[in-house]
């Protein structure tokens, strides 16, 4: 489970910025490629598991809306 520091919008802007590494021209930087990609799945990870609380939370919502 993410910590409460590791908001949604922290993780998506770390993939973001993993991403944009990975993509720059120059030779990319083998030793920390590793580094770089355990981020990233740590962070989509975290951000799945946010998707996936929001969606069960709005999936409540409507059930409790059409129960009336």
């Amino acid at each position: 489970m993410p910590r409460k520091s590791d908001s949604y919008l922290q993780n998506y802007q770390k993939l973001k910025k993993i991403a944009e590494t990975m993509r720059e021209p120059s030779e990319p930087d083998i030793d920390q490629l590793v580094a770089m990609v355990s981020e990233a799945a740590k962070a989509y990870k975290n951000c799945q598991v946010r998707i996936e609380a929001v969606e069960k939370a709005l999936g409540l919502a409507e059930e409790g809306n059409n129960a009336m």
